[in-house]
């Protein structure tokens, strides 16, 4: 442990991990090593009706996918497990006893449904259900029952523990500190009371989880804006203890792309969009994930990583080691970020530029219908070519036989449409006769042969250039045509350029 710096993720897992919980694991990570920390995994399973047994295997693929690999958790271990909450009831049960003994918690006796009838009634009067301070005395639970009758309950284990949020003997307001959001003011008067141990005999995550981030030395509680409600509770139980509490940052919401709402994997559906960093499968359904869909990991890293942080600067392309050096809580935003998934994209795109062509060379030497149509020598370039070009790294094998590719049904229709003129054809024949009597040239140098014949015939660049590129490669567009000569070669523009010529006049 460095520094006492200790920051943790802690997921549910009851269902896959959402780039939102993504984002929260790759902050607390960045923050944690920035500061020369630790990164902490634990998996909170409290919940055991909604606990899914495939869902802690996709959040820790998903984390290792994108580098993001802690220094202790359930796999691995550490000085402070177990890692999972489930195995850690011992650890509750005498927090819990602790609470009751000093009055700050109380058994409840309620029944659920008698409750929900509760809440329906005060639905129709058009109020707000709440078990606090003005009405608790007048429900079933150990401050109203006799102890023989609270004896009864909980030897039959019927019932649940509340925390006792507020009482007239202490003070209404409390100001808690936000690492992002600065101090907040909280009316205790206004919160419910709170159940921090279930029938099941499993604590809720509000007893857990500040239980826990004490017991494994948090120095920084860093989560999702959806837990702010929370906070009051948790800062309280903190108090209760008397332990000093960690620091709290709570982090802005992931938007639609519409700006308007939290991101939902509903969302993932009506967009087609993922939502998830790897594929989630569902009964009758697989949601792909960034990285069946072809992303580099560095890139879904770099884009989450700017949703809700600023840099200070201009710079976007960011590697995982620089995130590291330059992130810092402080530059974290307070509103809303937009999921935009061109944006993400265009942060591939950005990646795959960074990537050594070495691994793609040696494939592509495999590809027969590349290699015969260039020299060995140039395979590199025309990678470097493809790569500024395609929005996947699964994309540029075919984007270089794309490049290269020379279609003689493209060529015909092609000329047709931008009408090839008997000048420019004229300037053609020429230009290939040119290219015959030199041996060494350069890129520039036939650039520089070709423009000066276009404009000693009067002829328009745009023109010339389209015209040139068509009876090459049979396209209208494409990479940039000088490039590309030099890697097809002075002899292989000859022939192709021969054949073009061929083909018009046929």
């Amino acid at each position: 442990m460095s520094n006492n710096i200790r920051l943790r993720f802690a997921p549910s897992p009851t269902g896959p991990l959402h780039i939102g919980g993504l984002r929260t694991a790759l902050y607390n990570y960045l923050i944690s090593k920035n500061l020369g920390g630790d990164f902490i995994i634990r998996i909170e399973d409290t919940d055991s009706n909604r606990f899914n047994k495939n869902a802690e295997k996709h959040i820790m693929e998903s984390l290792e996918w994108c580098g993001i690999f802690p220094d202790e958790s359930p796999t691995i271990g550490g000085p402070f497990g177990p890692y999972r909450q489930s195995e850690r009831k011992d650890f509750y049960s005498k927090m819990i006893d602790d609470l009751i003994d000093k009055g700050d918690a109380y058994y409840a006796f309620d029944q659920t449904n008698e409750l929900d009838e509760l809440r329906k009634a005060s639905e129709k009067s058009g109020e707000i259900f709440i078990y606090n301070w003005e009405n608790r005395m007048n429900f079933k639970n150990s401050l109203t029952l006799s102890k023989d009758e609270s004896k009864s309950y909980i030897d039959k284990g019927d019932y649940v523990i509340r925390y006792k949020t507020y009482d007239e003997k202490q003070g209404s307001e409390i100001t808690v500190s936000d690492e992002i959001r600065g101090n907040i003011k909280i009316n205790l008067k206004l919160l419910d009371d709170k159940i921090i141990f279930k029938k099941d005999g499993m604590p809720t995550y509000h007893l857990a989880n500040v239980v826990d981030d004490h017991d494994m030395k948090i120095s920084h509680v860093v989560r999702g804006e959806e837990w702010l409600p929370s906070l009051p509770l948790h800062y309280l139980l903190y108090k209760s203890f008397n332990w000093e509490p960690p620091k709290f940052a709570h982090l802005p919401l992931i938007l639609k792309p519409s700006g308007k709402g939290k991101l939902s994997k509903r969302d993932g559906e009506k967009y087609g969009i993922p939502v998830y960093p790897i594929s989630w499968k569902e009964p009758g359904i697989e949601f792909k994930g960034f990285k069946e869909i072809g992303f580099e990991s560095t890139a879904l890293v770099n884009f989450i990583s700017l949703i809700g942080w600023n840099p200070g600067d201009e710079k976007e392309v960011f590697s995982l080691d620089e995130l590291i050096n330059q992130f810092s809580i402080e530059r974290i935003i307070k509103g809303g970020a937009k999921y935009d998934y061109d944006k993400a994209l265009w942060f591939n795109q950005e990646h795959i530029k960074k990537i050594s062509t070495d691994k793609i060379s040696v494939r592509a030497l495999n590809e027969s219908d590349i290699t015969k149509e260039i020299n060995v020598k140039k395979i590199d370039d025309l990678i470097s070519l493809a790569k500024d070009r395609v929005n996947f790294q699964m994309e540029i094998l075919n984007e270089c036989k794309k490049i290269i590719c020379y279609d003689k049904k493209e060529i015909r229709s092609n000329s047709k449409e931008i009408k090839l003129t008997e000048n420019i054809l004229g300037i053609i024949e020429d230009f290939i006769k040119k290219l015959e009597q030199i041996d060494n040239i350069t890129p520039n140098k036939l650039k520089e042969i070709y423009f000066d014949m276009l404009k000693n015939n009067d002829v328009k660049i745009g023109q010339g250039m389209k015209s040139l590129r068509v009876l090459l490669t049979g396209k209208t567009s494409g990479p940039d045509l000088f490039t590309l000569t030099e890697i097809l070669g002075k002899d292989k523009i000859v022939i192709r350029l021969k054949k073009s010529m061929n083909i018009i006049n046929d």
